[in-house]
């Protein structure tokens, strides 16, 4: 797998980033694990090389440009699928303390695989989102984030959660997601956060990007993530 980073390269500039030698061997590796281990399990339906440096790795870097990441930064990626955004942060920023979550277990063995084959320290938690933020994970983290899990209302019920009070929850979505945050502004308030920003972006392929950035302000109340049916039932 040799993955074509002059089509990413650019836009990683425009936000100081830049990918070295490392980053890029083990990025090629990720990459020819995910083809790999997609065979035999759905994992992404991207696999040719021009298509997971755009929407997969440029996708997940862009966190980065709307986000300031402290060193050493705590951060969970919550139904993280196949390890975006968070694994692919990790490896441009190994100081990052990496929780990746997933209800499913046989991803989880397959990023447990990434992390050992690209020697990279994650905590990998088999799990549903609205469990591990009732336990000894919650408001633990400077960073939560989620790249295209559910509505926004839902979605900050899942996520806010984990954040700490100072932290911010950042939302990964295409287009259309400026309604979603409207509609999640009452979801927003009730469950500690605050300030809101919008940050929308085009990929070098023109697939519109758009990353919503919370403020965590107060802890989030107790009661708080419901179960999974009433979530969804009843969004906030």
């Amino acid at each position: 797998m040799n993955i074509p980073f002059e089509l990413i390269e650019p836009s990683c500039a425009q936000f100081s980033l830049t990918l070295d030698s490392t980053a890029k061997q083990r990025l090629n590796d990720y990459a020819k694990l995910l083809v790999e281990w997609n065979q035999k399990m759905n994992l992404t339906a991207i696999v040719e090389p021009n298509e997971i440096a755009i929407k997969h790795f440029l996708d997940s870097l862009l966190l980065l440009k709307y986000c300031k990441v402290q060193q050493d930064a705590k951060l969970i990626d919550v139904g993280t699928g196949a390890g975006f955004p968070g694994m692919v942060l990790k490896i441009v920023r190994p100081d990052i303390k990496l929780t990746l979550m997933d209800s499913l277990n046989k991803r989880t063995v397959f990023l447990e695989e990434v992390a050992k084959t690209l020697g990279l320290g994650a905590n990998i938690i088999h799990s549903r989102a609205e469990d591990g933020a009732k336990g000894e994970l919650r408001e633990q983290f400077d960073i939560a984030t989620a790249r295209a899990v559910a509505a926004m209302p839902v979605l900050c019920e899942y996520c806010l959660p984990y954040t700490k009070v100072g932290g911010v929850f950042v939302a990964m979505k295409g287009p259309g997601a400026e309604q979603e945050t409207i509609a999640a502004k009452r979801a927003i308030s009730l469950l500690g956060g605050g300030k809101t920003e919008v940050f929308t972006t085009n990929l070098p392929n023109n697939d519109v990007r758009t990353f919503i950035k919370i403020k965590k302000i107060s802890q989030t109340l107790t009661k708080y993530p419901r179960i999974t049916p009433k979530i969804l039932k009843q969004p906030l």
